[in-house]
């Protein structure tokens, strides 16, 4: 038998290679980035923003800069984690079970099309611009642990969040009917 094919417990995958390339670092350097101006205009420039809105578009800029920033939040934790894997601090595998409480999932714009593009200029951009780094994220991610499978208790505990977050939204549609129209 070919050598080469033996000992397949040594072979590196693409995606861990990649992942431990200059483009993981440029990758990690740009999310952390997206995190910090996306930090300082909700802070700043989007808080004074937000105010000038009318009450249906105050809710849609609530309800996208909620969203934002739990979709940063996720990548940066993926970020931070892959790269202590990077740097030796832990192993593949000990990464592989810390990245489930990660909970990375795919999330679009929290608001319809309509209401998204009456949200300040700057909000929306941030929101794409996350939106094409999560793609990305979720890329290498799928890349680097292809091998593994969601189990029937992730995808129970995963769905009763989605259901959590859901429910919160239709109690801030209660608290201000009319603003959806």
């Amino acid at each position: 038998m070919n050598s080469m094919f033996e000992d397949k417990a040594n072979t590196v995958s693409f995606g861990q290679k990649l992942a431990a390339s200059e483009a993981f670092r440029a990758l990690f350097k740009e999310g952390m980035s997206l995190v910090e101006e996306t930090a300082a205009y909700l802070d700043g420039p989007g808080r004074a923003a937000s105010k000038a809105l009318s009450r249906a578009d105050s809710l849609a800029y609530s309800s996208e800069s909620m969203r934002l920033t739990t979709r940063l939040m996720q990548l940066a934790s993926w970020l931070l984690l892959q790269r202590a894997v990077n740097e030796g601090e832990m192993t593949l595998a000990q990464a592989s079970k810390e990245k489930h409480k990660v909970r990375l999932s795919r999330q679009d714009i929290a608001t319809n099309r309509e209401a998204f593009e009456r949200l300040p200029a700057e909000l929306r951009e941030l929101t794409l611009q996350s939106l094409r780094l999560q793609e990305r994220i979720l890329h290498l991610d799928q890349l680097i642990y292809s091998g593994e499978q969601e189990s029937p208790a992730q995808a129970t505990t995963r769905t009763v969040h989605d259901q959590s977050v859901a429910a919160q939204f239709e109690r801030l549609r209660a608290a201000f009917p009319g603003a959806s129209d």
